[in-house]
């Protein structure tokens, strides 16, 4: 398995504003960092609004999460699924795979493996094994794509509530320090403005952008360090890359700092 020097840096997550809600500040600074970034929601967002019909949900959702991309500066890449028909099956890893192997990431960042929907956790599942199986060549992609091994490094965000699917809290691995990129951030998440009326309707979310503040700011106190931050937990490098590869270390000292429980995987 070779390193590839070229830095690229692929979110993947299950809807329109997972992504804004999560991940986006590390994205960009990862972006900062003289990584190349991609965005890519599996689900096309359907069934999110209590006023549009299906398709018309999904066109408005589309051009929300491509002004979103745009605004992060990162490269887009278009649904496979729709909403509560994100399953882990052979079809959709197989497209899924062909998407990786276009974009060949060395970092991956995607849902928490344990989330309060399964949606989440069936794309984090596809995400994972679709880099698994990068350098197969007796995997087939739908399309087909090119196989090449080289290191991945995988890390899963924060679930939106924190903690599990039992209640049971979430201990983030590494804080990365977002507050000097959340404005963009939020902003990012303003994109997805179909989204107010249905949070708060389905989900008791009375400003999704004031969830969103009050999550990075929650995140930021754990962190005993930032005011505002995204929480991550690193993969198990078995098949991925090498058991030092932590790439998050490319945003230096002030901007990442690892928790007890990381820096003992170390020792």
């Amino acid at each position: 398995m070779k390193t590839f020097s070229n830095k690229i840096a692929f979110a993947i997550v299950a809807h329109p504003d997972d992504i804004e809600f999560m991940m986006a500040g590390t994205l960009l600074l990862l972006k900062k960092a003289g990584y190349e970034i991609h965005y890519m929601n599996l689900s096309r967002g359907n069934c999110g609004s209590i006023e549009y019909n299906s398709p018309t949900t999904a066109k408005i959702r589309l051009k929300e999460g491509k002004k979103a991309a745009q605004i992060l500066g990162a490269h887009f890449h278009g649904p496979l699924c729709n909403d509560l028909e994100i399953f882990y099956d052979l079809k959709t890893l197989r497209k899924l795979a062909a998407v990786v192997r276009e974009v060949k990431p060395t970092v991956l960042l995607t849902h928490s493996p344990a989330d309060y929907m399964e949606d989440h956790m069936n794309t984090c599942r596809l995400a994972v094994t679709a880099a698994f199986a990068r350098g197969m060549p007796n995997f087939k992609s739908i399309p087909t794509r090119p196989t090449e091994a080289y290191d991945c490094a995988i890390y899963h965000g924060m679930p939106h509530s924190l903690s599990d699917n039992m209640r049971q809290p979430i201990v983030a691995g590494a804080y990365v320090n977002t507050t000097s990129v959340f404005d963009t951030k939020l902003e990012a998440l303003k994109a997805h403005a179909s989204q107010q009326n249905w949070l708060d309707a389905s989900q008791k979310l009375n400003s999704y952008l004031q969830t969103c503040e009050d999550i990075s700011l929650r995140v930021g106190k754990l962190s005993k360090k930032f005011k505002h931050a995204e929480g991550w937990r690193r993969h198990l490098h078995y098949g991925y890359c090498g058991p030092e590869s932590d790439p998050l270390q490319d945003l230096g000292k002030d901007y990442l700092i690892n928790t007890a429980y990381e820096r003992s995987l170390r020792q």
